[in-house]
């Protein structure tokens, strides 16, 4: 009964995952493509079974030396085989393109869900259960479409198969009869009940040896993506490794993940090598098969040689259709870890949307202000950071958060960026367009380092005043590298990145910049020279910054000091800090 529901189940999210495509704006497109290659698979059937009808008139005149009838079922081959190959080649061609134009559109469906609502940030903070989603939008949208498109046509194919060639069979194999007990049994199309059978058994064998690999290749994907991004870790922290000489912890944690890899993919490899076993003599057996079940008609006379190779052609035929499954069991499984993991994903996306949304704080738009009233701020545990918090932040005021580290400044920032969902209370805050956050780490895009300044993309500005900006923060020698492209997070030291942000927020001029830790990596001269251009060259934006050092004192006007005991906050004059 468990097995029953598995299958209902994993066959509604194979539909829950297909259907949204096939009714999207490029189903028109999508359903001439697969009827086109409906078409084609049925061609081909069409064409194996005139082959079918080839096999008897051939080998009849090869055992009846009829040598002017042999060499024009040559040529007559010949033409069947060219027609069979181009409907051959057509089908998988427009399948290919079917698969192309469907992992499109579900890729970009994927990539819209994970960035939308900064779900990718959600995922990544309070998503545990779901792992690698970079893995699940590039290697397990393909593997599925491909796997469907296969198996959704290559079913097709079998049952054609089956029922045009199930009828050659029948009417070829003649009836069975034999006594038994001095009873007569005279049983009609025996070489049908045969092959079904045949068949019958294989599918049952296959599937009572292979069923653990759907478990064993889900894991397998698991490990091996976790092992891809240990590496990708190490790869992007290369430098504090080697500052720590840590290669040895780090070899350890990738020798770790590489053994659970190994082992699981052992396991899989038994398992295989069963199946290999079943279906090598599964296979070696069903050439020979038919042949032993017909010889009697044959030796008796009742049939011709090409007769019996027409039987054989057409027991093959029947039996790799229903042999399909038996076939494509490998291929089965890993298809269904591929659905498991996409409805997975697809679930967790929409649980943090709807669960880590800030539904316990009351966000209004406000024109200039910032003001927060009984504000509840806590960690994913429970444990408060602060408690009945209400202020005000005024435009044209410029404000210093400090507190003790570990007091919660950087969380109190991300959740007046509304992507801390731990949160109640009621914040009045402008759009969010007229705001930027500067973490102590800016974020560099993949691409040009004029692509890194201008981030994320709309605001324009010409060479020229890409230059001034960056020599006034100091990283005018820059400028001719301003077209290449780099991975700048590796390229630039922290101080480099952290002045670049700089640029980026004299190009933006938000009403609103925090700072979280901006300057932490510049030396005072160049934290006053890039704090100072702030306050001249964009002095509609108010600053509001959390950091530790005393000189930044002297460019705000008011502090805000968080109590990490009482979990509070309280406001101080900027002197007096």
């Amino acid at each position: 009964m468990k097995k029953m529901d598995d299958s209902v189940r994993f066959l509604k999210n194979v539909w829950a995952l297909t259907k949204s495509y096939w009714q999207s704006e490029e189903k028109k497109k999508a359903y001439l493509l697969l009827l086109a290659i409906i078409a084609l698979t049925l061609g081909v059937v069409f064409m194996l079974v005139q082959l079918n009808q080839w096999y008897n008139i051939f080998y009849s005149a090869l055992q009846n030396y009829e040598k002017d009838k042999i060499f024009s079922e040559l040529f007559h081959f010949c033409w069947l085989a060219f027609i069979y190959i181009i409907l051959a080649v057509y089908a998988f061609y427009l399948q290919q393109i079917l698969i192309i134009n469907w992992r499109r559109w579900l890729t970009n469906e994927y990539i819209d869900e994970w960035l939308n609502h900064k779900t990718y940030y959600r995922l990544q903070m309070f998503g545990t259960a779901t792992d690698n989603p970079d893995q699940r939008i590039s290697e397990d949208v393909r593997m599925f479409v491909e796997y469907t498109l296969r198996f959704g046509i290559g079913i097709l194919k079998a049952f054609t198969t089956f029922v045009s060639f199930v009828v050659i069979l029948y009417n070829l194999s003649g009836p069975l009869e034999f006594s038994v007990a001095g009873i007569n049994v005279h049983i009609p199309g025996y070489l049908v009940w045969t092959a079904l059978l045949y068949s019958a058994l294989g599918t049952w064998l296959t599937y009572k040896v292979g069923n653990k690999l759907v478990g064993l290749n889900f894991v397998q994907q698991k490990y091996e993506a976790d092992f891809r991004f240990a590496m990708m870790r190490m790869r992007e922290n290369a430098e504090s490794v080697a500052f720590y000489s840590g290669e040895g912890h780090e070899g350890g944690v990738f020798k770790k993940r590489f053994s659970l890899l190994l082992n699981n993919f052992w396991n899989i490899i038994k398992k295989q090598k069963q199946l290999t076993w079943l279906n090598s003599w599964y296979s070696q057996i069903a050439i020979i098969f038919p042949l032993v079940v017909a010889m009697p008609r044959y030796l008796a006379k009742e049939i011709t040689l090409g007769g019996l190779m027409q039987i054989s052609s057409a027991f093959g035929r029947v039996q790799d259709s229903l042999s399909y499954f038996v076939d494509m069991y490998s291929s089965i499984a890993e298809w269904q870890a591929v659905v498991e993991r996409l409805t997975g994903f697809g679930l967790h996306m929409r649980q943090v949307k709807q669960e880590n949304a800030q539904k316990d704080l009351l966000r209004k738009e406000s024109a200039s202000e910032i003001i927060a009233r009984a504000i509840d701020v806590e960690l994913p545990d429970g444990s408060p950071v602060l408690k009945q918090a209400s202020f005000i932040l005024e435009p044209g005021t410029n404000v210093l958060i400090k507190g003790v580290s570990g007091s919660g400044k950087s969380t109190l920032l991300r959740a007046l960026a509304g992507i801390w969902p731990y949160a109640k209370g009621t914040l009045e805050i402008p759009a969010e367009d007229h705001l930027m956050f500067i973490p102590q780490r800016p974020y560099l895009p993949l691409g040009t380092l004029k692509e890194s300044l201008l981030y994320p993309g709309t605001e324009t500005r010409t060479d020229e005043e890409l230059k001034k900006l960056m020599e006034a923060c100091s990283i005018g020698y820059l400028y001719e590298k301003l077209y290449m492209e780099a991975d700048w997070s590796h390229v630039l030291s922290v101080g480099e990145q952290q002045r670049l942000a700089f640029v980026r927020a004299l190009i933006y001029k938000p009403l609103w910049l925090f700072l979280d830790e901006a300057s932490s990596a510049l030396d005072e001269e160049t934290e006053a020279k890039v704090y100072t251009l702030l306050l001249e060259d964009a002095k509609q934006t108010t600053l509001v910054s959390v950091g530790h050092r005393s000189t930044l004192n002297k460019y705000h006007q008011n502090v805000l000091y968080l109590d990490k005991e009482n979990h509070s906050l309280y406001w101080k004059e900027s002197g007096d800090v």
